[in-house]
C-alpha cells in the first residue's frame, strides 16, 4: 500500500515519528493530498529548505491573495496583521523588521532577565505545590513564559487571561490547524481583539514612554527606521503570540519526557547542572516545533522530485531531530546527549529570534520544578495534542505530587 501522510490524524499528531521514519526510509520528499503540499523529513533536506533563499517564508499573503473578496473582508484583520509579521516575510522587509527587535534578545539582554524568571518560577511553584495536584500547562507551563513576554513588552499580567484566549485563537491560523472547523473566524476574532489592545497601549506609550518592548518600537518608528503603525501593533502581536507558546510547549513536552523517562528525572534532580544539556535533549526529543513551513518561489529539485513555484513545503524539524543519518539511537531521551546540534529553532536567517529566552526559561524551571514536586507522575496516559502542524504539545498535563508547604528553594 502507497506511504499516505495525514498530520490531521489523531494518532499521527499524537505520535507522528514511526510514520516519520517511514518517510524518511522510504519517501523523504513525499507529497501528501492531506495537506497539499511537499513533506520533508531527513535532517540534511530539512536544514537545506532553512537555509534556501528560493523557498518563501511568506505563506499568509498568498493565502489571502486568492480568497473571494467576501472572504477577504471577513477576514480583514487577520491578513492586516499577520501579513506584516517578521516571521513571515522574507529580506529585506524580514531583515528590517528583525533588527528593530533584536536588541531584546541578545544574550546580554536575556540574561539580564534572570532574577525576574526565577521569581516567576517560584510564585508559580508556590500556587500549586500545597495543593498536591495540578495542571502543569495550565497552571505553569503557559504562564511562566506569557509573564515574561508580557512585562517585556509592558503588558499587565492582570490581562494574562485574555491573552491567553486571543493567542490561542491566533494558533488555529498560525499553526495551519487541520481539525478546527472555525478556525479562520477564531483566529480573525483573536486576531482583532489583540490588535486593538496593542493600539490603545501603543497610544498610551506615545504620551508617556516606559522602559519596554512597546516604547521601544515606537521609539524605532521616530527615529525613522521605517515603521509603520501597524507594523508597530503587528510586531507586538508577533512577540506576545511567540513569545509564549513555543515555551510553553517545551516546558509541556520536557515534563512528560522526563515523568515516562524517570531515570533521565532522577539523574537531573541528582545533578541540575545538567539542566543546558537536560534542555537541549528536550528540544531534540519531542520538541515544540513541527514543520517549517515555506512556499516555492524558484522551481528546483530534491530527491528526485520537481517542487514547482506556488507549491507549499513542510520541512519537519521533529522529524530530522530523530533522523538515525544525524542522531546515534534518535528515539532515545537521553540528557547527556554529545554534539546535539538539532533544528527545533529552524536554521539560517529565520532561526528563532527567542531562542536564548526560550532556554534559560527552561533551564530555570525543569530543576526547581522537579526538586519541589516531590512524588511527581502523571495521573492519566493519554493527552489531547495541539491542533497544529507548526506547534507541537499538549492542552492540558495533568499531575500528582506530594503536597507541602509553600516554600523557596534556596537560592
Amino acid at each position: 500500500m502507497a506511504l499516505q501522510f495525514n498530520p490531521a490524524d489523531p494518532a499521527t499528531n499524537a505520535d507522528p515519528f514511526p510514520i516519520f521514519r517511514r518517510l524518511q526510509d522510504e519517501d523523504p520528499v513525499h507529497w501528501s493530498g492531506a495537506v497539499k503540499g511537499w513533506n520533508i523529513t531527513r535532517y540534511d533536506d530539512v536544514r537545506a529548505i532553512a537555509l534556501d533563499r528560493s523557498m518563501s517564508a511568506d505563506r499568509v499573503r498568498p493565502f489571502f491573495d486568492v480568497l473571494p473578496g467576501e472572504e477577504q473582508r471577513r477576514l480583514a484583520d487577520l491578513g492586516r496583521y499577520l501579513t506584516l509579521w517578521a516571521v513571515f516575510k522574507d529580506p529585506p522587509d524580514h531583515t528590517r523588521l528583525r533588527g528593530l527587535m533584536n536588541r531584546a534578545f541578545t544574550p546580554r539582554a536575556v540574561e539580564a532577565l534572570r532574577p525576574n524568571i526565577e521569581r516567576i518560577v517560584d510564585d508559580l511553584i508556590d500556587a500549586i505545590v500545597a495543593r498536591g495536584a495540578a495542571d502543569l500547562i495550565a497552571d505553569f507551563a503557559y504562564p511562566l513564559p506569557a509573564s515574561v513576554i508580557m512585562d517585556m513588552l509592558g503588558v499587565p499580567r492582570s490581562d494574562l487571561a485574555v491573552m491567553k484566549v486571543w493567542s490561542d485563537d491566533i494558533a488555529l491560523f498560525v499553526g495551519i490547524a487541520r481539525a478546527t472547523p472555525d478556525k479562520y473566524a477564531k483566529a480573525q476574532t483573536g486576531t482583532r481583539e489583540m490588535a486593538a489592545y496593542f493600539r490603545r497601549l501603543v497610544a498610551e506609550r506615545r504620551k508617556a514612554p516606559r522602559e519596554d518592548m512597546i516604547s521601544a518600537l515606537i521609539a524605532a518608528e521616530e527615529h525613522a527606521q521605517h515603521l509603520t503603525e501597524d507594523e508597530i501593533v503587528a510586531s507586538c502581536i508577533l512577540l506576545l503570540f511567540a513569545g509564549h507558546e513555543t515555551t510553553a510547549n517545551l516546558i509541556g513536552n520536557g515534563v512528560l519526557a522526563f515523568l515516562r523517562h524517570p531515570g533521565e528525572l532522577a539523574k537531573l534532580r541528582a545533578r541540575p547542572e545538567l539542566a543546558g544539556s537536560a534542555v537541549e535533549e528536550c528540544l531534540r526529543y519531542d520538541g515544540p516545533s513541527g514543520a517549517l513551513a515555506r512556499v516555492v518561489a524558484v522551481a528546483h529539485e530534491m530527491g528526485g522530485r520537481r517542487l514547482k513555484p506556488g507549491e507549499r513545503v513542510y520541512a519537519w524539524m521533529n522529524a530530522a531531530n530523530r533522523d538515525p543519518r544525524r542522531f546515534a539511537e534518535p528515539d532515545r531521551f537521553d540528557i547527556e546527549r554529545p554534539d546535539n546540534r538539532h533544528l527545533t529553532f529552524g536554521h539560517g536567517a529565520h532561526f528563532c529570534l527567542g531562542a536564548p529566552l526560550a532556554r534559560l526559561e527552561a533551564q530555570i524551571a525543569f530543576p526547581r520544578l522537579f526538586e519541589r514536586l516531590q512524588g511527581l507522575e502523571l495521573t492519566t496516559d493519554k493527552f489531547e495534542s495541539m491542533d497544529s502542524l507548526i506547534l507541537r504539545g499538549v492542552k492540558k498535563l495533568p499531575v500528582r505530587f506530594a503536597p507541602v508547604s509553600a516554600r523557596r528553594m534556596a537560592v
